[in-house]
């Protein structure tokens, strides 16, 4: 998986993944959110258009990085998920905790 750092607003970076997000990927997502989130930028949303296949072990990072940042006193949103990966927070009904955006520049501007 490869993961994209971008600064957005003050307080806010945009993480733009593409790949798989599985078991072998999902501790690196996990440290690049910690990362983001111990720099100060606790209001992350991770761009998924590029990720073609997500497993529980991915449900489970985004599920661990969401809770990072709220307990930073942020959130963390779902931008432009792929098929696959709407097809499973629907499954898992994640769709109703991680908010989904139709991309990454609505998500930012929704903080403001």
């Amino acid at each position: 998986m490869d993961i994209v750092v971008h600064e957005a607003n003050a307080g806010s970076a945009v993480l733009e993944c593409s790949g798989r997000l599985n078991m072998v990927s999902a501790p690196t997502f996990r440290e690049t959110v910690a990362k983001v989130v111990g720099e100060g930028r606790n209001r992350v949303v991770v761009e998924l258009s590029g990720v073609e296949f997500m497993d529980s072990s991915g449900l489970g990072a985004l599920v661990g990085s969401l809770k990072a940042a709220r307990q930073a006193g942020g959130d963390l949103r779902i931008a432009a998920p792929s098929d696959q990966v709407e097809m499973v927070l629907k499954l898992s009904n994640m769709d109703k905790i991680l908010r989904t955006y139709p991309d990454g520049d609505a998500a930012v501007t929704d903080w403001a």
